[in-house]
């Protein structure tokens, strides 16, 4: 498979992201921050379901299921709601910028995790190339500074929201993989998407309910703001499960690292600031570790 594949996906797929976190911070302010994370999947359900059904209809069907796909789905899903959860902690904490510095680990652990269960192992080069993107998120991530050091409540639980994006999307690779029959790559990573947005889509109303009974109708009242949120977060999605269908998760998510660039970018164009020079040696370090993480390959 050609790598300019699953690269171009993996920057669409960062670019959607990005849009779609400024959208849902519009609709935080309507329905808070958990109704909004709760759009996303609420709205972008349908959406998968129908991609998924028409590309299984041209396929003749949908793909063969067998026991490793449900687990993989499952897995994958609830980590990516644990992730979530635990970043929104984050967000919550003093020393915010080391917590969410530590969360762009997420490349590394995905890396480890898909080599120990997966098999996916990286060769030198492609390691060096996710290391130095890497810390280059890291400078990032911290450009605020590191008040309070490393050594905080805020780093272990940034780590760990880390470790549960990694393994979900090592677990969406595994899912899809999984699947039997010769759909192609593209209804394998919608078939697997309309599964896994459903079981979340459940999951997340029935905490919604319990925790904010009020937040599940105060989303559907808000429908005009929180459906461009579901779709631009499908397409996203599509993306992101595209690109794992194709290559390691951790490849994936290296080159996905451009997000940041596209939220710096957003940034400057909004408020008119001028990179200081950590965000120019930041930027420097993820293009370059995602060059030689390409081309490398």
């Amino acid at each position: 498979m050609s790598p300019e594949i699953w690269v171009a996906l993996s920057v669409g797929a960062a670019f959607l992201q990005n849009l779609r976190s400024a959208l849902q911070k519009s609709l935080s302010g309507r329905v808070g921050v958990l109704g909004a994370t709760y759009a996303r999947f609420l709205f972008a359900a349908p959406l998968a379901v129908l991609l998924a059904a028409v590309l299984a209809a041209g396929a003749g069907g949908v793909p063969g299921i067998g026991l490793a796909f449900p687990l993989w789905a499952l897995v994958g899903g609830a980590g990516q709601i644990a992730g979530q959860m635990l970043l929104l902690q984050v967000f919550a904490m003093r020393n915010f910028a080391v917590g969410n510095a530590f969360a762009r680990t997420e490349t590394i652990q995905a890396a480890l995790l898909g080599a120990l269960l997966l098999g996916d192992w990286l060769g030198p080069l492609s390691w060096g190339g996710v290391a130095i993107s890497v810390a280059g998120v890291l400078l990032l991530s911290a450009r605020n500074g590191w008040r309070g050091g490393i050594l905080n409540r805020a780093a272990g639980v940034g780590i760990a929201s880390g470790t549960a994006f990694a393994l979900s999307g090592v677990s969406y690779r595994a899912a899809a993989l999984a699947l039997e029959g010769d759909g192609g790559f593209l209804l394998r990573a919608a078939f697997t998407l309309a599964c896994v947005t459903v079981a979340q889509t459940l999951f997340m109303t029935l905490w919604m309910r319990w925790r904010q009974p009020g937040a599940v109708g105060a989303v559907l009242r808000a429908w005009h703001l929180a459906v461009p949120v579901g779709a631009v977060g499908m397409l996203a999605s599509l993306g992101w499960f595209t690109a794992f269908t194709l290559a390691p998760a951790a490849e994936v998510k290296a080159v996905g690292q451009v997000e940041i660039l596209f939220s710096l970018l957003t940034a400057r164009l909004a408020f008119g600031e001028r990179p200081s020079a950590q965000e120019i040696l930041g930027i420097a370090l993820v293009v370059g570790g995602i060059l030689l993480l390409v081309l490398t390959r």
